[in-house]
């Protein structure tokens, strides 16, 4: 492995190994004025337990794209699979973790983690013994039953990914979660997400505007054209270490690949809004 930074695309799984996979997706909503392509022939295979990130001018389709691969709302084109299963509607087997917490004020720390159980008809008992463990994995043991007003900006984030994780989803949707935080905070809380996402073997997909925690977080970056979105390129994401291990998102910022990673990619960008 050499010690520069190699931005070049990347081949995906093929599909039969593919934790998701996308098909042809494409997106167009219709009024009565006009039609509007959203998304356009994206194709795309994760492999399972991958974390990939998607990044992209706004208003190219990123979160949209989510809201496809969570069932949310149908594609007008192609097909999603997990697990070589087309995604239909919403699905327990994906988690979505949104920009704000939308944690329930008058619900204790716990009682927020065990949500999505209770509206799952899940074993409640295993939900809350599962919420303990994360929580306490997130250095929240703590504050069990305080209440969300009682939490920093950082440690209520943790907590709604820990909500999300609690119904153990194979496939994790992170739609820009730390935007809300303030630098500092999001930087900390970074490596306790990775470190969490990663111990639990999730296939996750990170939108992101931030170019510095997609290469800090993520195994490869995604860039989407401007509307209709489509895939522009593909980048894996390697650091050269002793170990030969990916190191932690604070850590990796401060590796020589990163800067390289970060003026390409900003390149690459700044390309694609002057054409």
């Amino acid at each position: 492995m050499t010690s520069g930074a190699r931005l070049s695309a990347v081949p995906t799984p093929a599909t039969g190994t593919a934790k998701i996979a996308l098909q042809g997706v494409g997106l167009r909503y219709f009024t009565r004025e006009a039609e509007t392509e959203a998304l356009s022939n994206i194709s795309l295979d994760l492999a399972p337990g991958e974390f990939v990130s998607i990044i992209g001018q706004s208003g190219c389709g990123k979160s949209t794209l989510l809201s496809l691969i969570a069932g949310i709302m149908p594609a007008t084109d192609g097909a999603i699979l997990i697990d070589g299963k087309p995604i239909t509607g919403p699905s327990p087997r994906v988690g979505y973790m949104l920009q704000q917490d939308y944690l329930y004020e008058w619900r204790s720390i716990l009682d927020n983690c065990i949500l999505g159980a209770e509206i799952q008809g899940l074993d409640l008992d295993r939900a809350r013994a599962r919420a303990v463990q994360l929580l306490q994995k997130c250095a929240l043991g703590d504050f069990l039953h305080h209440y969300p007003r009682q939490l920093s900006g950082g440690m209520r984030q943790r907590v709604a990914l820990v909500r999300t994780l609690v119904t153990e989803p194979d496939v994790v949707l992170l739609d820009e979660p730390f935007s809300a935080l303030d630098s500092q905070t999001r930087l900390a809380i970074a490596d306790e997400v990775v470190d969490v996402l990663r111990a639990e073997g999730k296939t996750v997909i990170l939108v992101t505007h931030d170019i510095g925690e997609a290469i800090a977080m993520t195994d490869r970056v995604i860039v989407l054209s401007r509307r209709p979105g489509r895939v522009r390129s593909e980048h894996k994401i390697a650091f050269s270490t002793q170990d030969g291990k990916r190191p932690a998102p604070f850590v990796a910022r401060g590796l020589p690949e990163f800067n390289e990673y970060f003026n390409l990619l900003w390149k690459e960008l700044d390309v694609h809004v002057e054409g």
